[in-house]
């Protein structure tokens, strides 16, 4: 009986060790704030890439590399290294290096995945297969001579790889409610911020369609593509008002929780920000090239800030719902 109960001790613990080890290890490292953190800091890179790759176009430097993966078949060009090259070079090298991080998450989020919610290996192989076929894009961009529509397709699916990330991060940050009265507040911003976020995600395609055919410019000298270029000029309006209205629901509303009023906060000034200098940029005709960019990359980061609000929202509505159903029971 004794050797009975001491081979069944040794089973218990040996089944809870994995368990106590991660425990014990826990102090050191915790899966769920290692992800969330790689997360962020591949979405900071991203729009890194994304800014850096604006600027690439700005400059014509979209070709500087003739050829792909490699630049002029090295992998650093010391010889033929100009101002040109070197955008297009790191470009491509901040780029490989969001590739290389997103595959260190994915393995990462299946490694530890029975301590992770169950959706967030499944979101990081989305994750994963959107870098691969943005690798792809990226490639083609340069075999294809800067076809428009897959310089359009290229931005399009950097966004929503973005978007991912920075949904990723927010739906992992521990979210604490006191307030049960505002669920009705928070659902509403939810869907209201989801909207804001779909409008101005479409807005930056065709952004990125007129910036792709120099719209702008063609428009202005011979009075080609100006309905690509009117069309997102009209774009605005529906992307500016849905965001507005975003940020004065958020501040007006008593119930929310301080995080979101404080997100909300960030996007009105982006708003304000992308509205001025987007009309800086078509008053000066894109002369200008760190308009061009700034334009380009504060874009993104309202995108941010919005798909930031909207997680974040809908996290709100859960909690809140959670915390009334043993009420209701």
């Amino acid at each position: 009986m004794t050797d009975f109960l001491s081979s069944y001790k040794s089973v218990q613990v040996a089944e809870d060790l994995p368990n106590s080890n991660f425990e014990n290890k826990k102090q050191f490292v915790e899966p769920v704030l290692l992800i969330r953190r790689i997360a962020f800091g591949i979405a900071i890179a991203t729009w890194m890439v994304m800014a850096i790759g604006s600027a690439t176009r700005v400059m014509n430097a979209g070709l500087a590399c003739p050829d792909w993966p490699l630049c002029y078949g090295t992998v650093l060009p010391a010889e033929q290294m100009n101002l040109q090259v070197f955008l297009e070079w790191f470009h491509r090298l901040v780029a490989s290096s969001v590739g290389f991080a997103t595959i260190i998450l994915f393995g990462t989020s299946w490694y530890f995945r029975q301590y992770l919610p169950q959706w967030l290996p499944w979101a990081t192989s989305g994750a994963l297969a959107l870098v691969v076929f943005q690798g792809v894009l990226g490639g083609l961009t340069v075999t294809q001579l800067l076809r428009f529509d897959i310089v359009t397709a290229h931005l399009g699916t950097g966004l929503l790889f973005f978007s991912s990330l920075l949904a990723i991060a927010t739906a992992l940050k521990k979210y604490q409610h006191n307030d049960r009265r505002s669920s009705n507040s928070s659902k509403k911003l939810a869907w209201l911020g989801l909207a804001a976020t779909g409008l101005v995600y479409l807005q930056s395609i065709l952004g990125a369609l007129v910036a792709s055919q120099w719209a702008l410019h063609q428009c202005f000298a011979t009075q080609d593509m100006c309905i690509v270029l009117n069309t997102h000029l009209l774009g605005v309006i529906p992307a500016t008002i849905a965001s507005i209205a975003v940020v004065l629901t958020a501040l007006l509303s008593k119930e929310i929780d301080q995080d979101l009023r404080q997100i909300a906060s960030v996007a009105g000034l982006l708003v304000i920000a992308q509205v001025a200098i987007g009309y800086a940029t078509y008053k000066l005709h894109l002369q200008v090239e760190p308009l061009t960019v700034s334009h380009q990359a504060i874009g993104s980061a309202l995108l941010g800030s919005l798909v930031w609000f909207t997680v974040l929202a809908f996290k709100a509505t859960k909690s809140e719902q959670n915390q009334a159903q043993p009420a209701i029971r």
